[in-house]
């Protein structure tokens, strides 16, 4: 990876997610969430000249990464179209996929997109620019009760109420437009030692809400499962309790409950087997050059090898 794409985002725990996806080098695979292109180079070095390797990314900055490789193809939509892209381009059924959850660090870094606390920007936070209301609109229109539902749901602040009121109360007298604005307006209810932690967490809950991310996130794993071929494997990476237990209860039942349904003899109905028992971490060596790691959760399934 040249010195370009390191900087957008280094990729997390890149060999533990290829040997999670048990390569075969005349497979289709995909790799959900593009970013800086780190695993989806690492995939293209282990396939022959047959196999193909199909890129989602909605974030339209992604495209500078693109690869030039003939096996390869970069779709700027969300991954909640993975069916429909993917038979658009002839695809029907894959071997693997990967999913690196989140957002990427040249996302963090670019303070006009509004992810970062450090930063003073628009208050933006969408993945894709093209669509949807910011959080600027959101923290503008939405009423005390609907927002504080948001940070507790998403953000999962313990004094989400005090929050969404605090954020009301500014919004009243100034409309709220820039990440710095956010914090000021409730700079007053962060615990010490835990304000970076705590803006985090208000920053998330917006985030997810804005760009819809836990229900894409199962759109897409639902349709993930659809289309991929028996025996072959989906690696997700996720980096707070939210996605992963979506992703875990989805891995383990099939679905989002995490309601465990079993036949005649006791075998548990489910698409999906477990490669990994409990999610993968990253190691120290890597923890002391890419800090972002230190929260990845990662998580493998294999397809059953027979239709249940």
């Amino acid at each position: 990876m040249n010195q370009e794409n390191r900087e957008y985002h280094r990729p997390v725990m890149l060999s533990e997610c290829i040997e999670g996806l048990d390569i075969h080098p005349s497979g289709v695979y995909v790799d959900v969430t593009f970013g800086g292109g780190g695993h989806s180079r690492a995939i293209l070095e282990r396939l022959d000249e047959y196999g193909r390797l199909f890129a989602f990314d909605r974030d339209g900055d992604a495209a500078g990464n693109a690869i030039d490789d003939p096996r390869f193809c970069l779709i700027n939509e969300n991954f909640k179209f993975l069916k429909s892209f993917l038979r658009l381009h002839g695809v029907r059924s894959i071997d693997g996929l990967l999913a690196d959850l989140g957002i990427s660090s040249h996302q963090i870094d670019d303070a006009e997109r509004g992810f970062s606390t450090r930063h003073d920007g628009p208050l933006d936070l969408r993945m894709d620019c093209r669509e949807g209301g910011t959080a600027a609109d959101l923290v503008a229109t939405a009423d005390e009760k609907e927002l504080a539902k948001v940070l507790r749901l998403y953000g999962e602040l313990p004094n989400a109420g005090a929050m969404a009121h605090a954020i009301v109360v500014a919004r009243d007298s100034k409309a709220i437009t820039t990440t710095g604005e956010l914090c000021n307006a409730v700079a007053h209810l962060l615990p010490r030692g835990r304000e970076n932690k705590t803006l985090a967490m208000l920053f998330q809950a917006l985030r997810i809400e804005v760009n819809g991310e836990l229900e894409a996130l199962r759109q897409m794993l639902a349709q993930a499962v659809e289309i991929l071929k028996p025996g072959g494997r989906i690696c997700v990476m996720s980096y707070h309790s939210l996605e992963d237990r979506i992703v875990k209860n989805f891995f383990r039942t099939g679905n989002f409950e995490g309601e465990v349904k079993k036949d005649f003899f006791g075998n548990v109905i489910a698409p999906l087997i477990p490669v990994t028992r409990k999610p993968v971490t990253a190691g120290e060596k890597e923890l002391s050059v890419n800090n972002r790691a230190r929260s990845a959760k990662l998580r493998v399934a294999k397809r059953v090898e027979c239709e249940l």
